[in-house]
């Protein structure tokens, strides 16, 4: 299977190139920058914005799984907003584009998107049929509105695409808990080990999370499963609150103690790590709900027993 991912030099797309690529699979990267390439994966230049030679790999692929976009763990100065949105739509629109112009498209393309397209709740869990999408909730900051007309406009550019023989899935991600670095597993076992993974705010809030071998699978399954399109939650089926999550990985950890944190010194600590508070604030209670009802059997569905699995691996070199 030749499988094309668009930014997949980042975190995610190392961890997904990488495993694909050992399997044997046909991985073509394309990229902005010089990277070194996982073994058994071939890198592509594409500036993410314009059709280049780069179009030629999609032209007879099997799987376009695009990940282009902007890292969000930054400040959410008016700049990188607009990296971020131009980033993401952009590479949406231009890989759609290629697609629709392909002699031989792909039969299937995969567009990141992300569980924040939900609404801040405590509530209830969400679903695809049931989930309450985000953007006007009463007493959250303003600009969280941003990230969710971003998930919005990620979504309908792969919606807009006119691509009659290939299937599209709009994939709304978790956050992926591998021990690859600069991921959030790395961020969060860090602090952990400092002492300072204790409940931010409360920990009431909620946390929807997904382990790297799940996702691939999931990937797999989607590729697999013709019957299935449109937006899919790739979340394990049990979200907890981030003072649970973080109690439970103390625990694989060894750490006895978690200094907690009061809002305030949440929005110190991300000035200082050059990210921002809603990362940690806004509560992503996220469950799988398609995925579950196609037959999807998830390996690493709680929390405790997959932080203790990732924390058995061996940790890579970054890339």
């Amino acid at each position: 299977m030749k499988v094309v991912i668009p930014g997949g030099t980042g975190h995610l797309g190392r961890v997904l190139s990488r495993r694909l690529g050992e399997r044997g699979d046909e991985v073509v990267v394309l990229t902005r920058r010089e990277t070194t390439p996982e073994p058994g994966v071939r890198h592509v230049r594409w500036d993410g914005r314009s059709a280049g030679p780069w179009t030629a790999e999609i032209d007879g692929s099997d799987v376009v799984l695009n990940l282009a976009g902007r890292s969000v763990n930054c400040r959410y100065t008016p700049a990188n907003l607009r990296e971020m949105w131009n980033s993401r739509v952009d590479s949406a629109r231009v890989v759609g584009g290629a697609i629709e112009r392909a002699t031989r498209p792909p039969r299937v393309w995969l567009q990141m998107s992300t569980a924040t397209i939900y609404a801040h709740r405590f509530d209830a869990p969400n679903d695809e049929a049931t989930g309450v999408l985000g953007g006007d909730e009463p007493g959250v900051p303003g600009y969280w509105a941003y990230s969710v007309d971003l998930a919005r406009a990620w979504e309908r550019e792969q919606e807009v695409a006119t691509t009659p023989r290939t299937r599209k899935v709009a994939l709304r991600t978790a956050m992926v808990m591998s021990p690859e670095p600069g991921g959030a597993f790395a961020m969060l076992l860090r602090l952990t080990r400092l002492g300072l993974g204790g409940p931010v705010a409360g920990g009431a809030q909620y946390l929807s999370w997904i382990h790297e071998d799940d996702l691939v699978r999931a990937i797999d399954f989607l590729v697999a499963r013709d019957d299935l399109s449109g937006p899919v939650n790739l979340a394990a089926p049990e979200p907890l609150p981030y003072r649970d999550f973080l109690r439970s990985l103390r625990a694989a950890a060894g750490v006895p103690l978690g200094l907690p944190a009061t809002r305030w010194m949440a929005e110190i600590g991300a000035f200082v790590l050059r990210s921002d508070t809603e990362l940690l604030l806004k509560s992503r209670r996220v469950v799988p709900g398609r995925m579950l009802d196609a037959g999807f059997a998830f390996e690493h569905p709680e929390w405790p027993a997959a932080a203790a699995d990732l924390l058995r691996r061996p940790v890579r070199a970054a890339g």
